[in-house]
């Protein structure tokens, strides 16, 4: 379930919060699986909390330019 890294910074502002909304749901979704046994990729929450940063830091750019 883990995205290739994508290039934000060609991404509209509501590119970027679709995305955003989309691995904020990938988060949920991977914590309420691992509740239940063991995940196989233990490292995918951390990898989707990076690009997770990564959309924000892309957005708040994006409002201190304007």
């Amino acid at each position: 379930m883990t995205k290739k890294l994508e290039n934000f910074k060609g991404m509209s502002k509501e590119e970027l919060k679709k995305q955003l909304t989309d691995l904020h749901e990938s988060i949920r979704i991977i914590r309420f699986k691992a509740d239940g046994s063991k995940s196989k990729n233990v490292k995918e929450v951390s990898v989707l909390k990076k690009q997770l940063a990564r959309v924000l830091t892309e957005m708040n750019k994006s409002n201190k330019k304007k």
